[in-house]
């Protein structure tokens, strides 16, 4: 173990009796570098709700990661009955992990054929870049990036594969929600919901504004299941899974350790990622990211000094705060002014914020279109409806 790796392991969060020691078991069977400290060790060896670590590792994402840690290296310190429905969790998982990356393959050959540049984003491509194998992550559905002057075409075709919008928009709403929003859902044949289209990574009124279609012209590529499909630049992928993180708090350990694997195990320009950062304004979203991967999973302090962007002082204490706010089994209530309060904190820009707070009041979407349905003339007025519902909901909060 390096130096760096040792001084990472040292006064982590999760070591510092912050969680429960079943939360903290977790973690330990999560960690970038596959081995626990020895605080973790000994967790796993003394005295758990095994019922309550279940239930932790699905909430949080993590099954699989958890039957590769104590199925395989930890056997004989798992109850012989936690094991099997361990077991059976983990091949539901890997049986609902093919079945998808086969979905997956329908709809990237699907839009290839009519000419349409379509990259799978997190799910099954994800799982094979980071562990070389599908059935490693959980997800329960599919997520594909296109350039938005694709998604008319992209409507089109899906349906000849069995993928059916699950809204249906008038087109003035859908050119609006297109500009304005990131992602469209599609049902599957039998399945609901199984399918997003995207061609951005966050709603416009988050305000960080990639360059989506430079991202996906730089695209490289990635091999699943012996087939060739486009793929994100590794430094593109680090961004947006931070930025993805961020706009849930990230409140589940698999968005963590999904930042942890790609900072881990993939080459990155950190220069690249700097620059990019700097020039999105989410350099504290990247730092309190990278600052929870290595408090909770151990990835390396080494990372750390490769970035400047780190150097922030309110990166830790933002960590701090969140971990202590509550991380083990709470969902973010995205319609909290608490939440509202962090999605400011988190931008260090002050431009950054007031755009976050000027496009959240006057950028209206389905919810206001469907309280009242205007002619495309009066469709300005939709704003006026926004920022009615948004103060009354305001009002509402505490």
């Amino acid at each position: 173990m390096s130096p760096a790796r040792a001084k990472s392991n040292q006064g982590s969060e999760a070591d510092r009796g912050n969680f429960s020691n079943e939360f903290r078991a977790v973690l330990a069977c999560c960690r970038i570098d596959d081995a626990a400290p020895k605080s973790g060790q000994e967790l796993l060896e003394g005295q758990l709700d095994w019922q309550r670590v279940l239930s932790l590792a699905d909430f949080h994402g993590v099954t699989p990661q958890l039957h590769r840690s104590l199925n395989i290296r930890r056997r004989g310190t798992v109850p012989s009955e936690v094991r099997a429905e361990l077991e059976a969790r983990f091949k539901a998982n890997a049986w609902k992990s093919l079945r998808l990356t086969g979905e997956l393959f329908r709809v990237l050959d699907c839009l290839r054929s009519v000419g349409i540049l379509a990259v799978p984003y997190k799910g099954p491509a994800l799982a094979e870049l980071l562990y070389g194998d599908v059935a490693m992550r959980e997800y329960s559905d599919l997520d594909v990036l296109v350039h938005a002057a694709d998604f008319a075409r992209t409507k089109e075709a899906l349906p000849l594969i069995g993928f059916t919008p699950s809204m249906e928009l008038p087109p003035a709403q859908e050119c609006a929600y297109v500009a304005t929003g990131y992602e469209y859902t599609f049902d599957g044949t039998a399945t609901k919901n199984m399918l997003e289209v995207q061609w951005n990574f966050v709603p416009r009124f988050f305000a960080v504004d990639f360059a989506m279609e430079k991202i996906l012209n730089r695209c490289g590529s990635v091999s699943m299941s012996g087939r060739t499909f486009p793929s994100l630049r590794v430094e593109d992928l680090l961004l947006a899974l931070c930025v993805h993180g961020a706009k849930h708090l990230w409140k589940r350990v698999c968005w963590v350790r999904d930042i942890a694997g790609v900072l881990e195990k993939l080459g990155l320009d950190w220069a690249y990622v700097d620059r990019e950062a700097n020039r999105l304004g989410i350099c504290r979203i990247v730092g309190v990211s990278v600052e929870l991967a290595r408090q909770l999973l151990g990835s390396s302090a080494e990372v750390a000094v490769r970035s400047s962007i780190l150097i922030d002082p309110d990166v830790r204490r933002l960590c701090e705060e969140m971990l202590q706010a509550g991380f083990e089994n709470e969902e973010s209530d995205t319609e909290s002014l608490a939440y509202f309060r962090w999605m400011l904190r988190l931008r260090e820009r002050a431009v950054d914020r007031m755009r976050f707070l000027g496009r959240l009041a006057f950028t209206p979407s389905v919810g206001e279109w469907q309280v009242v349905n205007l002619p495309d003339s009066l469709f300005p007025l939709y704003r006026v409806i926004r920022v009615g519902r948004l103060a009354g909901r305001l009002a509402g909060l505490r």
